[in-house]
């Protein structure tokens, strides 16, 4: 029991204790309990320096998770920190990676060679993020297989929130997996990142963030 604001208590107390992980439930605000996350859980996650659970229903075994990965340091962090844990019998990963499509600008120049010109690049380099997306899902995974999870990877094209959504609903795992990243060290207790910021308020199952 400690004598402050909820916060700052939950994030003094796991300082002290040199915590690992956060667990804390989520909680929304009357009629848009399903859009936004309770004020606490918001602070606690945005300030917390360690891995920090989300847990907003009534939790069950943990079986089947999804990985959001975008090969950045906190993505990798988040397949380490599964690889770090006890496999359930027929513990199954799936690693999501989703390339948001670059598309030629409607205000480009007009004259048809440069344009096809510039479609052609723009497709090239579609290409080669997806192929070196597919590569790095393809490292995460064979890392969680020498831990002993069946895993498997997808790649999706799309806005990344809305096909990481997609995809938790589709497999309907027991939890989420995704890291925490900000626009920059500087900010990172401040800014989660809006893939993770939308996760946590729109997937149907606990969201653990990975630091």
């Amino acid at each position: 029991m400690v004598d402050q604001s909820p916060v700052k208590g939950v994030l003094g107390e796991a300082a002290k204790f040199r915590a690992d992980l956060i667990v804390i439930g989520w909680r929304g605000h009357g009629a848009v309990r399903r859009l936004l996350m309770g004020g606490v859980s918001r602070g606690v996650v945005r300030g917390a320096t360690c891995a920090v659970l989300v847990v907003r229903r009534r939790p069950r075994r943990v079986r089947r998770i999804v990985i959001g990965f975008d090969a950045s340091p906190n993505a990798r962090r988040a397949v380490r920190l599964v690889g770090r844990l006890a496999v359930p019998r027929n513990g199954r990963v799936l690693l999501v990676s989703v390339v948001e499509p670059l598309a030629p600008t409607s205000l480009g120049p007009r004259v048809g060679g440069i344009r096809s010109t510039v479609a052609r690049e723009v497709r090239r380099l579609n290409t080669a993020r997806a192929e070196a997306a597919a590569k790095a899902l393809n490292r995460a995974a064979d890392e969680l297989r020498r831990g002993g999870w069946q895993a498997r990877t997808e790649l999706r094209s799309g806005e990344p929130l809305r096909a990481l959504v997609d995809a938790v609903n589709a497999y309907q795992p027991e939890l989420l997996v995704i890291g925490a990243s900000g626009s920059s060290e500087g900010a990172r207790h401040l800014l989660l990142g809006s893939v993770a910021d939308g996760a946590l308020n729109q997937c149907p199952v606990p969201v653990l963030l990975a630091r």
